[in-house]
């Protein structure tokens, strides 16, 4: 990975169309059936092409979307490569400006390209924006997976303006100002392609889960900045892969987290942050057993034990990456414990309240 050439401005008029949404499918077909038509009826921008990729689907998605929507292409894999895997393969196939990664459980408004496109149109140091992101089931409410721009804080956990932690706010035009933001949602992004494409798009060790975290620090790293367009807006169903209680996002959320942490720390920051992770992450495993959830205590061992497996590959991957760092600190970090004083408040904390 070289972020060092990365120049935006050399736009190559080669490019077939300007943008191209690009919805990852696996075994979707009643998701599509209820999701799609927004897509294809709010997607009005001139130059944007609708793109279904099938990440090896079983069911019948194929044959519904040819028999339904038959203006839609396919790109068609051959096996499950994962959210990260999936879209490096359907993305080497596409030649346009900009990719718009869409998840397939999500209803689009009116409207909902035109601000996002407009933005990177007007903005070279911006690679990519993302939406404000609802609830697709209580449309009052911020959805979990962005909200309204995403952010970290020292230690690595994720959190949103309008989310934090399991507390999502109800959207009252609070956060409706555009905001640089750490990390842009992969259930609804627009990525300049030339970027994505020269940082190797998503680190596919990750396989799902945060991979889009780690793809925008690296983003950052080049010196690039991220925002959300709150003048966008999208429905967010959220779960339609993988439930929040299922082991397996729980394992692969504990390992990816420490996955993006060891690749993209500075070294200033390295080794303290890292030993307080490990700490933290017994003390879940610990809340886990005492509460009788083995499942997921079994879930927080195997994420460790995957991670330290893969350190000879992570540490050479964070050596690629801080060689080309353009600058010395990341920003939009939140250097205080989200966990910690989401608990003092009462589990209450609301974006609004913190001091970055």
């Amino acid at each position: 990975m070289n972020i060092e050439n990365i120049n935006t401005k050399k736009y190559s008029a080669d490019y077939e169309i300007k943008v191209a949404v690009v919805i990852l499918n696996w075994n979707g077909r009643k998701i599509m059936e209820e999701f799609l038509p927004s897509v294809v009826k709010y997607t009005t921008c001139e130059q944007t092409k609708i793109i279904i990729a099938d990440n090896g689907s079983t069911d019948d998605s194929l044959e519904f979307l040819s028999q339904n929507f038959s203006d839609v292409e396919q790109i068609v894999l051959d096996k499950n490569y994962g959210f990260a895997g999936g879209y490096n393969r359907a993305l080497e196939k596409v030649n346009a400006k900009y990719f718009v990664l869409l998840n397939s459980d999500v209803e689009v408004s009116e409207n909902w390209l035109e601000p996002l496109v407009s933005h990177l149109d007007e903005n070279e140091n911006v690679a990519a924006c993302m939406p404000k992101i609802l609830s697709y089931r209580q449309k009052t409410h911020f959805e979990y997976a962005g909200a309204a721009g995403g952010f970290i804080d020292k230690y690595g956990y994720p959190f949103c303006r309008g989310r934090i932690l399991t507390n999502l706010e109800t959207d009252e035009k609070q956060y409706d100002t555009p905001i640089n933001v750490f990390w842009t949602t992969g259930a609804c992004m627009i990525v300049r392609s030339e970027i994505y494409n020269q940082l190797k798009g998503f680190d596919e060790d990750f396989f799902a889960h945060m991979e889009e975290i780690d793809l925008c620090w690296r983003i950052q790293h080049a010196a690039y900045s991220l925002m959300c367009i709150p003048q966008s807006k999208v429905f967010h169903l959220g779960g339609g892969t993988l439930k929040t209680d299922n082991p397996q996002k729980t394992c692969l959320n504990f390992r990816n987290n420490l996955f993006m942490l060891v690749k993209n720390l500075p070294a200033n920051k390295f080794k303290r942050t890292i030993l307080t992770r490990l700490f933290l992450d017994f003390l879940s495993a610990a809340v886990f057993l005492l509460s009788f959830n083995f499942s997921h205590f079994a879930a927080v061992i195997k994420a460790h034990f995957h991670f330290y497996k893969s350190m000879k590959k992570l540490k050479k991957k964070r050596k690629d990456i801080l060689r080309f760092s353009k600058i010395a600190e990341v920003p939009n970090i939140y250097q205080k414990s989200i966990v910690l004083k989401f608990f003092k408040s009462g589990k209450k904390l609301k974006f609004s309240d913190l001091i970055f």
